[in-house]
């Protein structure tokens, strides 16, 4: 019986033979999976990522009792043997035969090596771990046919060293140097002859030896190995008597290390999770970071991190209902854009009814509501791109119907089709028709800027958005998520980009879904001269061995001209002073200069701010992130509200103090940098966008040169020396987009004697200068 049995199986092993040579190659030549440590800037741990808990350890590097112990347990003839214990596989190979199933094993330490290498080191899923362990008479005789190889390739210290590294001893704990430190608290280096013997012992049954689980069975198996190691000669009997005398000794909460994000608590996730998704998106995805034994430096600051927290659960509870306020913070820079910290009022963890949660909140742009006003940055630097400049004037109607854009509400004028034209108005009437566009920054009126989107074209505008720093939201459709070609509606099948592009004024309003930290990337953009650096967490990743990894990240470019980023910085840099929508917000003791935007969506759901000074970028989004959307109102905390408009939250009443609060923190004592200096080209306008002179002109010639550069016109009588008709004034006289109006000044050709009163004539009005200041309170942005 016993021959016909083996020629079987040899059949069997030359049909699986092609594959014996390429696995024993893997077995010499690569590592077991390894657990990836993430650090933050300053070097300390903030997580672990592992499926396998797993250090390695070198064979200096386990403690000589170890080695005795396994070997006394598991294979006590394994200095003897090649790999295979013959004599024990005949008798298993009898007894199974006769069994007609595998009933002994008779495997050496060689042959568990390589099962375990195949379960744990070649299996992805669980049915190849169930195919690696299947009891049949092939797979043993693979085993056997590549023990051999192995034998003959490494020495008996590297086979066991290899063979100790990756078994497995229960709750995802790999290798003896994870388990001393799981159980025992100590390095591998340093087991005595007690704890390696329980070590040893759990290899033939890791849960149901499990020392925290089964401490009885534990124990007795425990003194086994070590009666082995005395009858077998590897320590003296005596020595083992009294190791057996010895308590189990274990760790008092003896555990793994803090698994993952979860792991990394509620303070460092959403860092961690970030970390996670921007490495996936440059080559190494979340399961290869689990095996690869790398360690990240990450750029995590966490003093930074503690002040923005600080200030994000200062304004908003981390168990408010319904209202989220998340913050990131990056540092501006020419060769890099390092995220700093990414945090929220919530905590990143499990617990919900903690008001946790461990989704992306500050880095991601889903189930967010918009930025508001935010956006119409984009649209300023579009216009600044065609030839204006901060100081031109614009129009700002206290209302405005356009012509060009249709989605209009239902009060909107028809224009055909079963469609309305576009129409919106600003938060009140104590707005001027006219201002520059550094005032409309720091006053926020809506029509002014949908004017802007239509003199400049709205692709400019939605591809400025991407250059400054909105490279992924961009991707996203308006719920912030990839779009969806089966969707019916235009909104959630295309890509903002392209559906923004598609002639909707309301984009420089910010209706829609958007990142915070792409959006602190854009002020950092701004801050670093118009240069564009991905948001990156990483610092310098090194692999197994300890070398540096070259990481294939996107390259810093220059989105827009230097000059153009520097005369943006000084176009934002009112904001926060009187007369700007957050000098509310402004501490008094507030000093430095900075660039800044608030924002704030219709219906007041969610509201923002951006800023940045030279030293550090952030950007703070205040959300509503319940079940059911509802008005954010304003209060101490801010709460849900319903729909209730009337006190609704603005970018200066939640998310600027925020953003104020924590980088008065950050940058302490830091001395005050000024913004870089403008150029007169983007202060004034360039020649693209020049006005024609008209004055001195009759109103005919000066209307016709006017229309033919692109501009409009309108006139008012002014009582003057000059003959009837005469041009006596313009304004903007400068610079402006061709489609702005300009408007003339013409002579009644007639001077009233002296009154007394320096004030026109009724129905007379003298030029505006250009300046505005208003009551500082956030008009409200969307569509009217």
């Amino acid at each position: 019986m016993l021959f016909p049995a083996v020629g079987a199986l040899g059949v069997v092993s030359n049909r699986a033979s092609d594959t014996v040579d390429s696995i024993s190659s893997d077995l010499v030549q690569k590592d077991p999976p390894l657990l990836t440590t993430v650090l933050d800037a300053q070097g300390s741990q903030i997580a672990y990522l592992f499926d396998q808990y797993r250090v390695l350890a070198g064979p200096e590097k386990i403690a000589d009792t170890m080695k005795a112990a396994i070997v006394s347990i598991e294979d006590q003839r394994f200095y003897d043997h090649q790999g295979v214990d013959w004599r024990g596989a005949m008798r298993a190979l009898v007894t199974n035969t006769v069994e007609g199933k595998v009933a002994q094993g008779g495997s050496t330490l060689t042959q568990q090596y390589v099962k375990n290498y195949l379960m744990h080191v070649v299996a992805t899923n669980k049915v190849e771990q169930a195919k690696a362990q299947e009891q049949t008479p092939a797979r043993k005789l693979r085993e056997m046919r590549i023990a051999l190889q192995l034998e003959r390739k490494l020495t008996k210290d590297e086979i066991l060293t290899r063979y100790l590294n990756i078994v497995p001893f229960g709750a995802s704990t790999y290798g003896v140097a994870a388990a001393a430190k799981t159980y025992f608290d100590t390095s591998p280096d340093k087991l005595t002859i007690a704890q390696a013997a329980l070590l040893a012992g759990m290899v033939n049954e890791p849960s149901g030896l499990n020392p925290k689980r089964n401490p009885e069975a534990a124990l007795t198996r425990r003194n086994l190995v070590i009666s082995e190691m005395g009858r077998q000669g590897r320590i003296p009997v005596e020595v083992a008597e009294a190791a057996k005398k010895e308590a189990l000794g274990t760790a008092p909460d003896f555990r793994n290390p803090p698994y993952g994000c979860i792991g990394a608590g509620p303070d460092n996730g959403f860092f961690c999770k970030y970390v996670i998704d921007y490495l996936s998106k440059i080559g190494y995805s979340e399961d290869t970071l689990k095996r690869g034994g790398f360690t990240i430096k990450t750029t995590l600051d966490p003093r930074i991190t503690q002040a923005a927290k600080k200030a994000a659960q200062g304004r908003v509870p981390k168990d408010a209902n319904g209202v989220a306020n998340t913050m990131a913070v990056v540092q501006p820079g020419k060769e890099r854009h390092k995220v700093l910290a990414l945090v929220a009022n919530r905590d990143y963890g499990l617990d919900s009814d903690k008001g946790q949660t461990t989704y992306a909140l500050p880095s991601a742009a889903a189930n967010k509501f918009g930025a508001g006003s935010i956006f119409k940055i984009f649209t300023a630097a579009a216009a600044l791109e065609r030839g204006m400049g901060i100081n031109n004037v614009i129009d700002t109607p206290t209302s405005y119907t356009s012509k060009v854009f249709k989605g209009g509400a239902t009060r909107c004028p028809p224009a055909g089709g079963g469609e309305r034209w576009y129409c919106l108005s600003n938060a009140g009437d104590n707005y001027p028709q006219q201002m520059t566009l550094q005032s409309a920054l720091a006053t926020s009126p809506n029509t002014g800027f949908v004017i802007l989107e239509e003199r400049v074209g709205m692709g400019p505008v939605v591809d400025m958005a991407s250059r400054l720093g909105l490279r992924e939201t961009m991707q996203l459709n308006v719920a912030g998520v990839k779009p969806d070609p089966k969707s019916k509606r235009d909104d959630l099948n295309r890509s903002q980009s392209d559906y923004w592009r598609n002639n909707k004024g309301a984009f420089t309003l910010g209706p829609a879904a958007v990142s915070t930290l792409e959006l602190a990337n854009v002020s950092a953009t701004i801050m670093s001269g118009g240069t564009w650096c991905p948001p990156s967490p990483i610092e310098q990743i090194l692999d197994r061995n300890g070398k540096p990894i070259q990481l294939n990240e996107a390259p810093c470019e220059q989105a827009v001209p230097e000059g153009l980023a520097n005369g943006l910085a000084q176009g934002l840099s009112k904001d926060d002073l009187p007369g700007g929508t957050a000098a509310g917000a402004r501490p008094k003791d507030w000093s430095r200069p900075m660039l800044g935007k608030t924002g704030t969506t219709q219906d007041h759901k969610s509201a923002g701010f951006v800023g940045a000074t030279p030293q550090y970028a952030g950007a703070v989004l205040t959300f509503n992130d319940g079940n059911r959307p509802q008005v954010i109102c304003k209060g101490n905390p801010p709460r849900l509200c319903g729909g209730n408009t009337g006190g609704g939250i603005y970018g200066s009443s939640v998310s600027a103090p925020t953003w104020f609060d924590a980088m008065s923190a950050i940058h302490g004592n830091q001395p005050a940098q000024g913004l870089p200096g403008a150029d007169g080209r983007y202060l004034n306008g360039g020649d693209e966008a020049k006005v024609p002179n008209v004055v001195g002109m009759m109103v005919n010639e000066a209307t016709s040169k006017l229309q033919a550069a692109g501009y409009k016109v309108s006139t008012q009588n002014r009582n003057a020396a000059q003959p009837k008709g005469t041009v006596v004034g313009q304004n903007p006289r400068g610079a402006a987009l061709p489609g702005e109006t300009i408007t003339l000044w013409v002579s009644t050709g007639y001077v009233p004697p002296p009154t007394g009163t320096t004030e026109p004539p009724p129905g007379e009005v003298n030029p505006p200068t250009g300046g505005v200041t208003i009551d500082p309170i956030e008009p409200t942005s969307g569509p009217g």
